[in-house]
């Protein structure tokens, strides 16, 4: 630990630097410049006059702005292709089903329950990845079941659920219209995201 920070206005003081750089770090763009930000850190600070003038930060946001959504874009498109190769390779294999609707799955272990409906709520085992294997949500590694409404969750679930008697473990391959679409959902699931679900139905409640 460093011994530059000595009072307690000196350490509540970096604290304030931990909490903005967290804050940049959370939200960085291509060529943050951390010496241009003390700079107007100072100057706001001081109320020293401005070294460049608002219409030029405005300006210099909106082609930041634009440069960030056009590299989404892309990556959405990448993301979309990719998908969709995927999928097309794995509608081959002969263990796997594909539905009108896009949604393609295979079953893992056959149960012999009762079908849920559209307004069933049901408890299941699941683990979610995305098509190159990293897990963004998983209901085993928490060690506790999931319960929702049938109706409630992405649209792929849907579909499979009224198809799945209970008991059974299916293995799902969700294009991303019947997943999180065009939006994604946070940072775990990107824009245009084809999601494969191992799901475990083990109850209608």
């Amino acid at each position: 630990m460093s011994d530059k920070f000595t009072t307690h206005a000196d350490k509540a003081s970096y604290g304030i630097g931990l909490q903005m750089g967290e804050q940049l770090k959370a939200n960085p763009f291509e060529g943050l410049n951390l010496n241009s930000v003390f700079e107007g850190m100072k100057d706001a600070y001081t109320g020293e006059s401005f070294q460049v003038e608002i219409p030029e930060i405005q300006a210099a946001f909106e082609k930041i702005n634009a440069e960030i959504q056009a590299r989404r874009e892309e990556e959405a498109k990448v993301l979309a292709a990719e998908g969709e190769s995927f999928l097309a390779e794995n509608a081959k294999r002969a263990e796997v089903t594909v539905t009108e609707s896009g949604l393609q799955f295979e079953v893992i272990e056959a149960g012999s329950g009762e079908k849920p409906t559209a307004e069933s709520t049901v408890r299941t085992h699941y683990h979610g990845t995305l098509v190159n294997g990293t897990v963004f949500d998983s209901s085993y590694e928490r060690g506790q079941p999931a319960e929702f409404p049938v109706g409630g969750v992405i649209k792929g679930w849907t579909e499979a659920l009224q198809m799945m008697p209970t008991g059974s473990k299916w293995r799902l391959y969700i294009p991303h219209d019947l997943a999180y679409g065009e939006r994604g959902a946070g940072a775990a699931i990107a824009p245009y995201s084809t999601l494969i679900f191992d799901i475990e139905l083990l109850d209608i409640l």
